[in-house]
């Protein structure tokens, strides 16, 4: 016959074995995944110049639920704005020129606002832009007077690098002077990730050093040094678990897609897609 004490000291024992695996699952890290995914449609340029449409179509039908345009192909802003609506889209940046953004502003950030944009993201600059240091903080000053007519126009302003930025110019780092220069009021980042570890620089050394300046980032691949072979993504070197990590601290909204020189267009997104989905991290 159980005594109360036996029975008491049963049910205690009982209730500490069940508790073990809830404080396993407590203490166990979370193992997290992307919950959207973007790919830049220059990635796609060369179908998007035979049909806007249907590569949006065959975009979607990969699983990508956010794009990034790179120019609208003469379509209406409000016609595109339909299509992305139609196969459940949604577009938060466009890459603009920077002569776009200082020359007619209320038309550009027009476009934007009809497409449902977050960001106008100025891709690229011509060298003389990294000539001198005095150049550099001239065009700080000048992206932070876009970011203001941005603000005002509710919007956002950010700049996508290549590997120019992290070339010392008289001894001083391009996007060092960019970022300390801008007001993050004002103005974003988009890393590309691919090209800062092109140019030999450490994205989770920015992550650390600049935390929060870099909303968006563009994803794909090198297959190492010395080349840096751009690859589709997870078929290089980079470390997407420790990069993806850090998104928090670097301030990442949206993970973007690219590949410069595809192959085959859908067959390098769909790739790239495929490796994001599953990734945990």
């Amino acid at each position: 016959m159980t005594t109360r004490r036996e029975f008491v000291r049963t049910a205690a024992a009982a209730t500490a074995a069940a508790a073990v695996p809830e404080a396993m699952r407590a203490h166990a890290p979370r193992v997290e995944r992307l919950d959207r995914i973007g790919v830049q449609l220059y990635t796609v340029r060369t179908e998007m110049a035979k049909s806007v449409e249907a590569t949006l179509e065959r975009v979607a039908a990969i699983g990508y639920r956010e794009v990034e345009f790179a120019g609208y192909y003469d379509r209406e802003p409000a016609a595109l704005r339909a299509t992305l609506d139609r196969l459940g889209l949604s577009a938060p940046a466009c890459h603009v020129a920077l002569e776009a953004l200082d020359g007619p502003f209320d038309a550009t950030a027009a476009a934007a606002r009809a497409l449902g944009h977050r960001w106008m993201i100025v891709p690229s600059l011509a060298g003389r832009f990294f000539q001198s240091v005095a150049a550099l903080r001239e065009l700080a000053a000048r992206f932070n007077a876009i970011g203001r007519r941005a603000r005002d126009a509710g919007l956002r302003y950010g700049f996508h690098n290549h590997n120019a930025e992290f070339r010392p110019v008289e001894g001083a780092v391009p996007m060092e002077i960019l970022l300390a220069e801008t007001d993050p009021a004002l103005v974003d980042f988009e890393m590309d990730l691919y090209w800062i570890t092109q140019a030999g620089a450490d994205p989770l050394a920015w992550f650390a050093k600049h935390p929060g300046r870099f909303r968006l980032v563009h994803v794909k691949d090198s297959a190492g040094a010395p080349q840096h072979e751009m690859r589709d993504v997870g078929a290089g070197t980079m470390d997407w678990k420790a990069l993806f990590a850090r998104r928090r601290l670097a301030g990442i909204e949206h993970f973007i897609v690219e590949h410069d020189r595809p192959a085959d267009p859908f067959a390098s997104v769909e790739a790239s897609y495929r490796y994001l989905k599953a990734l945990e991290f």
